[in-house]
C-alpha cells in the first residue's frame, strides 16, 4: 500500500481550509484517509499552518510520500520563523497591459518634468536680457 502525506479539502465553497492526511495514494482527494496530520488555512493572513511534525517524520520513515505543496508546509511548520508560502499575484492579459501603459506613461512624465526645468530658465533669460 503506498502511502501519500497531502492535503484534503474541506469547508464551504469558495471558503476551504485543508487537513493534511496520509491516505492511500488510490483513495480519493476528500475521500479515505489512514490519519489527520494536520490543518491549514490559505484565507487567514498569515496563513495558518498546523502540523504534527513528529507524526509527519513518523510516516516518512515508513516510506510515505509528500506532494509538492506539502513538502512546503512542512518546511515552513519545521522551521516556524520562515515566512508561510505566498502566493504571487496573477495578472490578466489586460492587467498586465494596463500596468505597463501606466508606467510608460509615468516615466514619459518624468522625463518631461525634467526636461521642463531646463527650458524655463533659458526663457527667463531672454526676458531679463530684454
Amino acid at each position: 500500500m503506498a502511502v501519500k502525506i497531502r492535503l484534503a479539502r474541506a469547508g464551504a465553497k469558495k471558503a476551504p481550509f485543508y487537513r493534511i492526511v496520509a491516505a492511500d495514494s488510490r483513495s480519493p482527494r476528500d475521500g479515505r484517509f489512514i490519519e489527520i496530520l494536520g490543518r491549514y488555512n490559505p484565507r487567514t493572513e498569515p496563513s495558518t499552518i498546523e502540523l504534527d511534525v513528529e507524526r509527519a517524520d513518523a510516516w516518512l520513515e515508513k516510506g510515505a510520500q509528500m506532494t509538492e505543496t506539502v513538502a512546503k508546509l512542512y518546511a515552513a511548520a519545521k522551521n516556524p520563523e520562515a515566512a508561510a508560502p505566498e502566493k504571487a499575484p496573477k495578472l490578466s492579459k489586460k492587467a498586465k497591459a494596463k500596468a505597463e501603459a501606466e508606467a510608460e506613461a509615468a516615466a514619459s512624465a518624468t522625463e518631461e518634468a525634467e526636461e521642463a526645468p531646463a527650458e524655463e530658465p533659458a526663457e527667463a533669460e531672454s526676458a531679463e536680457a530684454e
